[in-house]
């Protein structure tokens, strides 16, 4: 198994359960067994996806010394290889409220990460790893041109994107060797705005998770476009999560070697998995598991 280097935020998150969007106001609702809250945050999600998939993975983030960071800390330390926590403040924290049909909404406090910088002994071995999954979090733009050095590939996913020219993820496209990303705000554009990335970064890859729809895959040497379609494993519980699933499983498979588009479509089944459990940092399939379903 891969080697690989993760770098992104951890926190809590909590989840609520609703009927329908919009909410009618009420002062007091009763949701049983409908909220619940679990160590999260995007670099967990991957960190504890890849390891469930059986790769060793090293985890850089941050997480304060309070109940919060705890908690974090403890999730983390149950699967992961190697914990690499820096402190700080406060930990940070989300709630997510959703439907059954997959529509949520996420509020995310992320507190000061946005300020603060991993210390560099954090990232000191990068050269000792055969890949890297940088998240889309400042403290991660350091390490994009020292991971790049190595030679080895470089995953990046920056979620829902509107502006091929986004000032703020400029530098994670441009240090992608395979980049990911959502079509909440180009739906039906997919192939126009992936031709227009694929003009402006020179990714090799790029994969777009497109929800029931499933995912599309562009390989710049082809220039051509994969379509890999949605799976259904089991009953929908809540989809947040489910990008990450995908990212993560595809770079796994992909670090072992798969033509991209089988790492994709092997992926898809991997996040429709996890969908089937509430809870992003929930639901991973081990690599044995998923290839009977597969």
């Amino acid at each position: 198994m891969s080697r690989i280097f993760v770098s992104g935020l951890s926190n809590i998150e909590t989840s609520c359960e609703i009927d329908r969007f919009p909410i009618d106001y009420q002062p007091v609702g009763y949701n049983e067994n409908g909220v619940t809250s679990i160590a999260s945050g995007v670099g967990m999600n991957v960190a504890l996806a890849l390891s469930a998939l059986g790769d060793t993975v090293s985890f850089a983030t941050f997480a304060a010394d309070d109940a919060a960071g705890a908690f974090v800390r403890m999730t983390a330390e149950r699967s992961v290889a190697d914990c690499r926590f820096a402190p700080c403040a406060q930990t940070p924290q989300s709630v997510i409220l959703f439907e059954k049909n997959a529509r949520r909404r996420i509020y995310t406090d992320l507190k000061d990460m946005q300020e603060r910088a991993l210390p560099e002994e954090y990232y000191a071995d990068l050269d000792s790893f055969d890949g890297f999954c940088l998240c889309n979090i400042n403290y991660s733009r350091p390490l994009l041109e020292k991971a790049k050095a190595t030679g080895k590939p470089v995953f990046c996913d920056v979620h829902c994107l509107s502006n091929v020219c986004d000032k703020y993820n400029a530098d994670f496209m441009r240090a992608s060797d395979v980049l990911f990303l959502s079509n909440e705000y180009f739906i039906g554009k997919e192939t126009e705005f992936v031709r227009e990335i694929a003009a402006s970064y020179p990714c090799s890859y790029i994969v777009v998770g497109m929800g029931v729809e499933g995912a599309l895959l562009y390989g710049r040497k082809c220039g051509r476009f994969s379509a890999v379609s949605a799976v259904k494993t089991r009953e929908v519980k809540n989809t947040v999560g489910a990008g990450d699933a995908l990212f993560s499983a595809f770079v796994h498979f992909y670090l072992k070697g798969e033509e991209p588009a089988e790492a994709l479509r092997k992926a898809s089944y991997f996040a429709s998995y996890k969908i089937g459990e509430s809870g992003a940092s929930k639901g991973f399939l081990t690599e044995p598991e998923l290839l009977k379903l597969t």
